[in-house]
């Protein structure tokens, strides 16, 4: 949770994905956090990436000042041109990052202004 520098640590904020720990986190931090990306929407341009890219047709949290998207451990997930254009046209800096550093920049975002996508799984 946010400490005395409105700083969040993130290892802890949001807790457990899913179910393990049984009840629901309704914390003000994990109700922006997903625990599954929904990219069926995105799949029809996985030739064109050679990846499922990720684009304005799947939910974005667009309510911040800045997305942090991690890319994966080696910075392979595409993002697509419209979701570089949506942020520019909301006035969002969004920041493409492997997820490690994504991570990293997260531990030090102010929850009030960031938001963020992260693919753990390559």
């Amino acid at each position: 949770m946010p400490g005395r520098s409105g700083r969040v640590d993130w290892d802890h904020a949001l807790g457990p994905l899913g179910a393990a720990a049984g009840q629901p986190d309704t914390s003000p931090a994990r109700a922006r956090a997903s625990a599954a990306r929904r990219k069926k929407a995105s799949k029809p341009q996985r030739d064109r990436y050679g990846h499922t890219p990720l684009t304005t047709a799947e939910p974005l949290p667009w309510r911040c000042r800045r997305l942090i998207i991690g890319t994966g451990v080696e910075g392979r997930l595409p993002v697509a041109p419209d979701v570089i254009e949506e942020a520019a046209r909301r006035g969002v800096e969004l920041v493409m990052l492997p997820t490690a550093e994504a991570c990293a920049r997260l531990s030090a975002a102010d929850v009030d202004e960031t938001a963020a996508v992260l693919h753990v799984t390559c």
